[in-house]
């Protein structure tokens, strides 16, 4: 499988009360110098033949970079590596930080896949997670990725937020619906330890809805998204017909990525790392040729095959228990077949010589996969 290659940008306009990323306010000055360290990271990483069909770029806010900053970008990549012609080129953006314009260039420069962070489709919602844009700006920004010439739109939205009830969550999965995007991913709120958010809702008595709710927030958005003619290719991600994310497969089919910017991640021949996470420190490493990778390790043949199986599991086509053999000499029904049989009698797994989840059994993917873990712990 060819290489992905992510280039995280960590600056956003504000930072909402729930985001863990690593990200920082925008600075201009900053930016720039950061931009310059990025396009030095990927030209002494170059390998010139070595394949590459798709290039994301995360954060942070990759859209409040210059148009002509992600033609650089996107051009060392090409000249760093075997691009391939028709290759996923995907920006992430917010709905307030694009303009018709902006999203003219953006495409010329070469991006043909863009991803909305929406989250949701009502006002009182978006307030509650800082978010700064509306719902009807929302709306707007999708008319304009299709008037720029955006053919493949991908919209997240998140689900079981303070306060939200199954019917309020609907409303987004509707909403979302109604704009007809090419993709659509679709997360659970997650509260880290530190996220301001947790306090926010102390102070105003906010409350999420019941585990029971959220198993039926789930189960209905997706039962909606089908009927509307979306196809379930992993637990949180839906598409029309071929506009899956081509990056993403290969975090779920065991494949090989190169990570450029402050705190991206890489993986490649069974080894981790993370680059530098603070922006300046990566940018003066960079500057006189210091480390950038930092927590490298090797992963064990079992912490791979735990991977691979972890991963391949979220996918609605599983596991290919064959192609897994092959590749780590594990027969993995052999193995862990005693602990998952139960969750086949229960109706949450399918074993057919794939291994798959159904979606029964996605609400209760983690118990699922613990198993992995488990068996290899004794």
């Amino acid at each position: 499988m060819p290489l992905g290659l992510y280039v995280h940008v960590p600056f956003c306009s504000a930072i909402c009360n729930y985001c863990n990323f690593n990200r920082g306010l925008f600075d201009e000055g900053l930016k720039a110098r950061y931009v310059v360290a990025l396009l030095a990271e990927i030209r002494r990483s170059a390998e010139r033949t070595t394949g590459a069909d798709t290039i994301f770029f995360g954060g942070g806010t990759p859209s409040l970079l210059e148009p002509a900053e992600i033609a650089s970008l996107i051009a060392a990549c090409r000249e760093s590596f075997a691009l391939a012609a028709d290759a996923e080129i995907t920006m992430e953006a917010n709905p307030e930080t694009v303009t018709p314009e902006r999203l003219e260039l953006f495409r010329a420069a070469g991006v043909n896949r863009l991803s909305y962070g929406v989250q949701s489709f009502r006002d009182e919602e978006l307030r509650r997670l800082s978010r700064l844009h509306s719902a009807s700006r929302a709306r707007e920004a999708v008319a304009m990725a299709r008037a720029a010439g955006f053919d493949n739109l991908s919209l997240d939205l998140m689900m079981w937020l303070p306060q939200q009830a199954v019917a309020e969550w609907l409303e987004s999965v509707d909403g979302l619906i109604a704009l007809d995007p090419d993709h659509a991913s679709l997360y659970l709120l997650e509260l880290y330890p530190n996220a301001p958010l947790r306090d926010e809702m102390a102070r105003a008595k906010w409350s999420l809805a019941p585990d029971d709710d959220a198993a039926e927030m789930y189960l209905q958005a997706m039962e909606r998204l089908d009927r509307a003619g979306y196809t379930q290719y992993e637990i949180s991600n839906v598409a029309r017909h071929n506009r899956v994310s081509r990056h993403n497969l290969k975090y779920w089919q065991d494949g090989e990525w190169l990570g450029f910017g402050c705190g991206a991640h890489s993986t490649r021949a069974g080894t981790r790392w993370k680059n530098i996470s603070s922006t300046a420190e990566y940018i003066a490493a960079v500057g006189h040729g210091g480390q950038l990778g930092v927590d490298r390790r090797a992963l064990s043949a079992d912490e791979q095959l735990e991977e691979a199986l972890f991963t391949g599991l979220r996918l609605t086509s599983g596991v290919d228990l064959d192609a897994i053999q092959a590749r780590y000499g594990v027969d993995v029904w052999g193995r862990y077949g005693r602990e998952l049989q139960p969750f086949v009698d229960e109706g949450l797994l399918i074993y057919d010589r794939r291994l798959r989840l159904t979606r029964a059994g996605m609400l209760l993917a983690n118990e699922i996969m613990a198993v992995f873990i488990s068996s290899n712990v004794r």
